[in-house]
């Protein structure tokens, strides 16, 4: 008999969670505060170098910190004068400062803003100083008119006029000096007056006449000033002098249109790979895939909602992150709905069927899922700052997707399965009446990919020589041609330009020509080949940046984005790197072996270390450019890969433990071929839905992640080859050699440890 009150409470909290999806949905995305990437600005890493270096070595570090909170101060004031909305701060190690300004309008404005440290003084001609910054009144100087001229000038206040009353009467006393007063922004050792007076524009700002002793707290500062000008050097003075200097180790600037664009493009690709993961799950898994797309709709929207409390910043890798999550998220349902379709065929009821699947399930979702959160764990304390955001926003991913695929799933399947109203409807669940067997058929049933048997184990030698000729061929490939790696390695400067009219090599090498500039290559990127990739082999300053960009626009009304990277910033990049994957295999080692066992850990690992064999294969012969976004791609198929090495693992220990003693090769070979077979469509299904967002995100998405989506997708095809193929096989001939002096005994005890030998 039905029990009608689970299906009413069934449809209450469907109807319940669509309403509140679809009415808040939009509010959530839009209070997400988006990267620089995806509005446009600049990020900067300055290198902070104290002006008094004659601190003690003992109190260096708590003097440096107290400058670096300092200096964040400064900077934060300077950079409320723009108006950025909500700028990013954050101190790093060694004594750094990453400024990230999203949305601003005048890039050079703002370096100029942030970087000078605005040091005031008033000096003579010969420059011996009399005043300085400290002795204004904060907040005093303002942009004005000289009423007499009607010429802009900036205002300054005073903290004392009998101060200033006795500058004015010292140079006016003195017969060597003529009566004159300089006011210089930022004076050196070795300015000289005379000098700087015969240029078109001095270093000093002004050089007033004094006529009689001023006893004054009001002064006004006449430089030739335009309004804009005049209000550029009145909020300089007001943010006040940085205690440090200053010194840009890595730059990057994306344009507003460009940000637009990508942010577009990307969610209108993230939109269609998700949509085609509903397909998909409705189409294999019938009911349970329904269920699926409530639980992953549900999934999207609280990652944006707990991304939005965080106050994270979401990026393009962000966007990628949130939609591969999806494909992690529709994993742990494949998994359960996999063991389901297992049991319904073996006879079981359906509520019997389903309680076995999640008992079954929940350990390799478990085990899968935190594998998967170590590697996110390294990139979030490894990574800069868009893969940090990266990191974030998959750890959040992973966790709410155990929390739906797990519990809410399960939940809303569980009120179906117990309502009675699926009892007997096979079709419900992909499956045909005519495969299920009677329960009381004990036989053993023999698991068949495609109605056939395959000996996937006893072919282990054909797949190590495939996967060891590929290796070789990717290490040979790296060694000869090497690796096209991006400035964030290299160091040096990248310049984007995207114009309307398709810029040739002649016109690029042209116009750099008249620029008096000589650049390393030139290639084209973007679906159409519309972006204009520019790199020089050293760094760029800024000055330069923005002459180029000021030439571009106005000759070919381009958008250019800018990255510069200091040689100490990208040798630390590389440093990183290569410590992220090192760490990452080390704690996935530790943990798998403590779960199986060292044998098992051993050969998971090599897998992992063919997968990225197999992308560098790739990156290097194609020349594809490797960028800091790779690492974060390597980490993620690291974690994928190992998702699906576990559920076989698993599984394999499952059958291990219902054969209870393992006494020859042969045996084994056909516990790991059964385990395989079973676990076959679930490692296909998952590898095909995470593709499918790839896919999209590479075809549709915005080119500045193109290729983080080819290392995905290359990652992938080689993970589920070296998850499939190459572990298991692998680890049952390297095992199999001890069972003759001693067989493997599985003894359960109250805690899961694994096959004993």
């Amino acid at each position: 008999m039905v029990k009608k009150n689970r299906l009413i409470s069934f449809a209450i909290i469907v109807i319940t969670l669509a309403v509140v999806i679809g009415i808040t949905m939009f509010d959530a995305a839009a209070d997400l505060k988006l990267g620089l990437d995806l509005q446009g600005g600049v990020e900067i890493l300055y290198e902070v170098e104290p002006i008094n270096d004659g601190e003690e070595s003992d109190e260096n570090q708590e003097i440096n910190l107290s400058v670096l909170e300092a200096t964040v101060q400064s900077l934060r004031q300077r950079v409320d004068v723009l108006g950025v909305n909500e700028p990013n701060f954050t101190i790093e190690e060694p004594n750094r400062i990453r400024v990230q300004l999203a949305g601003i309008d005048n890039e050079e404005e703002a370096r100029e803003l942030l970087a000078t440290s605005a040091r005031l003084s008033f000096r003579d001609v010969e420059g011996k100083e009399y005043l300085d910054g400290s002795d204004l009144v904060e907040g005093g100087a303002r942009q004005d008119f000289d009423p007499t001229t009607n010429q802009a000038i900036v205002s300054l206040q005073l903290k004392d006029g009998n101060k200033f009353g006795a500058v004015t009467r010292t140079i006016l006393e003195d017969p060597n000096l003529p009566n004159i007063l300089v006011i210089w922004l930022d004076y050196e050792e070795g300015d000289d007056f005379y000098v700087e007076a015969e240029k078109a524009n001095p270093k000093f700002i002004s050089a007033p006449m004094i006529r009689n002793v001023l006893n004054e707290t009001n002064v006004q500062i006449d430089g030739g000033f335009t309004v804009q000008s005049a209000q550029q050097l009145a909020d300089i003075l007001n943010a006040g002098s940085l205690p440090v200097n200053l010194v840009e180790e890595y730059s990057r600037s994306v344009s507003a249109q460009f940000g637009i664009d990508a942010l577009n493009e990307t969610v209108f690709a993230g939109a269609i790979g998700i949509l085609l993961i509903f397909i998909f799950m409705i189409v294999v898994y019938r009911l349970p895939g329904f269920i699926s797309v409530i639980t992953l709709s549900l999934y999207v929207y609280l990652v944006i909602l707990v991304f939005g409390w965080m106050n994270g910043v979401l990026t393009l890798p962000g966007i990628a992150a949130l939609i591969l999550g999806v494909g992690m998220a529709v994993d742990a349902n494949i998994i359960t709905y996999e063991r389901m379709k297992e049991e319904l065929i073996l006879g079981k009821s359906m509520v019997t069927a389903f309680e076995s699947a999640n008992k079954n399930s929940l350990s390799s979702i478990i085990d899968a899922n935190l594998t998967t959160l170590i590697a996110a764990g390294v990139l979030f304390a490894f990574g800069t700052s868009s893969v940090k955001g990266f990191a974030t926003l998959l750890i959040v991913s992973i966790v709410l997707s155990l929390f739906t695929s797990v519990y809410v799933s399960r939940f809303l399947l569980d009120l179906l399965v117990k309502s009675r109203v699926v009892n007997d409807r096979y079709s419900w669940f992909g499956l045909r009446k005519s495969a299920i067997r009677d329960i009381s058929d004990t036989s053993e049933v023999e698991p068949k990919l495609f109605g056939k048997t395959f000996d996937i184990a006893g072919h282990w030698k054909k797949y190590l020589l495939i996967g060891l000729s590929l290796v070789v061929l990717g290490l040979g490939s790296f060694l000869i041609m090497g690796l096209n790696l991006s400035v964030d390695f290299t160091s040096g400067t990248r310049i984007d330009i995207t114009s309307d009219e398709f810029l040739t090599e002649e016109v690029i090498s042209e116009e750099f020509s008249q620029l008096e500039l000589e650049y390393h290559s030139l290639s084209y990127s973007g679906n159409d080949n519309e972006i204009a990739v520019i790199r020089f082999s050293e760094p760029l300053d800024q000055e330069t940046v923005a002459e180029v960009r000021e030439h571009f626009d106005s000759g070919y009304d381009a958008e250019i984005n800018a990255s510069t990277v200091s040689p100490v910033v990208g040798r630390e990049l590389v440093r990183n790197a290569l410590m992220s994957l090192m760490i990452a295999s080390i704690f996935i080692i530790i943990y798998i072996a403590i779960r199986f066992e060292f044998y098992s850990a051993v050969v998971a690992v090599s897998a992992l270390v063919f997968d990225v064999v197999i992308m560098i294969l790739v990156f290097s012969i194609f020349q594809i450019e490797f960028d800091e976004t790779i690492i974060a791609a390597i980490l993620t198929i690291i974690g994928y890969s190992i998702n699906a090495t576990i559920v076989n693992f698993d599984r394999i220990r499952e059958n291990m433990k219902a054969e209870k003693r393992i006494r020859s090769y042969e045996q084994l070979r056909n516990v790991v071929n059964k385990s395989l077979s079973q676990t076959f469509f679930r490692s296909l299904n998952t590898s095909l839905t995470i593709i499918f967002t790839v896919v999209s995100i590479l075809f549709l998405g915005a080119s500045a992640i193109t290729n983080f989506t080819i290392a995905l997708l290359v990652g992938l095809i080689a993970g589920m080859f070296s998850s499939m193929l190459i572990v298991g096989p692998i680890w049952a001939a390297w095992r199999g050699k001890s069972i003759k002096e001693k067989p493997i005994v599985f003894e359960e005890k109250k805690r899961m440890t694994g096959p004993q030998v």
